[in-house]
């Protein structure tokens, strides 16, 4: 079985000689690296890219320019107040359409998996435990919504206040991700510099400061955005 590096520091790490064919590289920080004397043939790279120089081109504004993501993927890391609040809108606004779409489905496809993935339902209970276990519970002191689903590789810790057991159509969990994202909208609309830079306790990480926590929220919301749309179309 393949090695797996999973929440491991290797800052600084010199790989050499290291053989990484076929190897998936997830949610990693990957800034200031370099890779040099390199054989790189079919390989995907789906990024935020502030600066990437390929063969001493840098490709930058190439690959932004045609991104058709990028609206949404520039506004991934707020540093200051404006940008959480115009993030925020961006993110709730893309899926509020798209929720909209779902609700046109069929009651069965609402709840459909499509290659073993979450139902649209489903995925949108998982944002309202992301908006919780980011937001809600460390910057706010509110509680964890019952019907929020945590992500597989955490669904043994305990959250306190979810209901595992718990089920819900879409329009149940469409009303819990709307209470939720009335209570981020709110606080957003009063938050300052300070605040961004505070410190806080999170479930199951490290502290971190606020303005990274709404990051978290805000790239579940992204991703998860294209999880739904892709089996959206797939679907029809």
């Amino acid at each position: 079985m393949a090695e797996e590096f999973e929440y491991r520091d290797l800052s600084d790490a010199v790989f050499w000689g290291v053989d990484l064919q076929r190897a998936l590289f997830r949610d990693v920080d990957l800034s200031g690296s370099t890779i040099t004397h390199a054989r790189l043939h079919d390989v995907s790279v789906d990024a935020r890219i502030d600066r990437l120089v390929v063969n001493g081109v840098d490709v930058t504004a190439f690959v932004n320019e045609r991104d058709p993501w990028f609206a949404l993927r520039s506004r991934l890391a707020p540093t200051d107040p404006h940008g959480a609040r115009r993030g925020w809108e961006a993110f709730s606004g893309a899926w509020a359409g798209t929720i909209e779409r779902a609700r046109a489905l069929d009651p069965d496809d609402q709840r459909r998996s499509v290659d073993g993935e979450w139902s649209i339902a489903e995925t949108i209970r998982h944002l309202v435990f992301g908006i919780d276990k980011w937001f809600t519970v460390p910057v706010t002191g509110g509680s964890f919504h019952p019907l929020g689903i945590p992500n597989s590789g955490s669904v043994d810790v305990d959250w306190p206040g979810l209901d595992t057991g718990a089920e819900a159509d879409l329009s149940t969990a469409v009303e819990a991700w709307r209470d939720r994202s009335r209570l981020l909208d709110e606080r957003l609309g009063a938050i300052t510099d300070d605040d961004l830079a505070k410190i806080v306790d999170v479930i199951e990480h490290e502290p971190g400061a606020v303005h990274d926590c709404i990051g978290v929220v805000f790239e579940e919301h992204f991703q998860h955005l294209r999880y739904a749309r892709r089996d959206l179309d797939r679907m029809g």
